[in-house]
């Protein structure tokens, strides 16, 4: 306390200077017109900057839970989708039944699980990618996994509150896919190269095709929907064997920069796994 008191007295003149021009600003604004306006019209410029970098930094932050909506709402007109895709077929396959489609009477069969990618290990050969749901938020192996742009890859391990996925970019990965404009289908699989293309394997040589032609999954397998898009026919590979055609696939997805994806769920999965199994053991 007295080392404060000496201070507050040596420094007694700078603060008789300060209150000084404190009275002095306070008559000269309070007295004289145009200084008050300009006192008030630079303030109100001060506030206006400040309220503008608030707002800037307050919409800057608000933007992680608006992409978080965006995405939400995004994954539920893509299950949309991918429903009418399912009822469009079967109305093409099976007319008679128009009237239950109509009536809404088939489910939509997929489903999906929103996850964030924590680890995305895509700088190697065999590559893998963890999301932070698991066991405990319905995730189970094999389950397809997709981004906003298109396919990612299959979940291989599952933990309680962590999922392994195997990518597109790994050569284990293979997912049955075909051309949107036709039938012919094949397997899309990684030769280890460049983490923006694929190949389309197996094509039929008389398939037709041309240089950005889409291609999408094409639904026989139970992990994923029918007209999922993989990505669009960059070029003939000239390593094709002579049989078939083989596919250079430029991915829709853009594997540097992914961060959220959706788990997609079969409802009747575990049906058709054991329907399959049991044709099986009849052969």
């Amino acid at each position: 306390m007295q080392r404060l008191l000496e201070f507050l007295f040596r420094k007694r003149h700078w603060f008789v200077f300060i209150l000084c021009e404190i009275i002095s600003a306070m008559f000269l604004y309070r007295y004289n017109a145009y200084h008050r306006n300009v006192f008030f019209s630079s303030a109100n410029t001060v506030v206006g900057h400040v309220a503008s970098i608030y707002n800037y930094g307050a919409s800057y932050i608000k933007l992680r839970e608006d992409n978080r909506i965006l995405f939400e709402r995004n994954s539920m007109l893509e299950m949309e989708v991918f429903d009418l895709q399912r009822q469009m077929q079967a109305l093409g396959a099976h007319l008679l039944a128009f009237d239950s489609i109509r009536a809404g009477t088939g489910a939509a069969e997929f489903s999906y699980i929103t996850a964030q990618v924590v680890n995305n290990n895509i700088s190697g050969y065999l590559n893998y990618i963890t999301i932070n749901r698991g066991a405990k938020d319905g995730v189970m192996a094999d389950m397809g996994v997709v981004s906003i742009y298109g396919i990612v890859g299959i979940v291989s391990t599952v933990g309680e509150h962590y999922s392994v996925v195997i990518p597109v970019l790994n050569p284990k990965s293979k997912i049955s896919c075909k051309l949107y404009n036709g039938d012919y289908y094949g397997s899309l699989s990684w030769d280890g190269r460049d983490t923006r293309y694929a190949n389309l394997e197996e094509l039929p040589l008389h398939a037709e095709f041309q240089e950005g032609d889409t291609v999408v999954t094409s639904g026989y397998s139970a992990v994923f929907p029918p007209g999922v898009i993989v990505g669009t026919v960059a070029e003939l590979d000239d390593n094709r064997a002579h049989s078939f055609y083989s596919l250079k696939i430029r991915l829709a997805t853009d594997f540097q920069g992914l961060k959220v994806v959706r788990i997609l769920k079969n409802t009747y999965w575990q049906e058709r796994l054991e329907v399959e199994r049991e044709a099986r053991k009849n052969d």
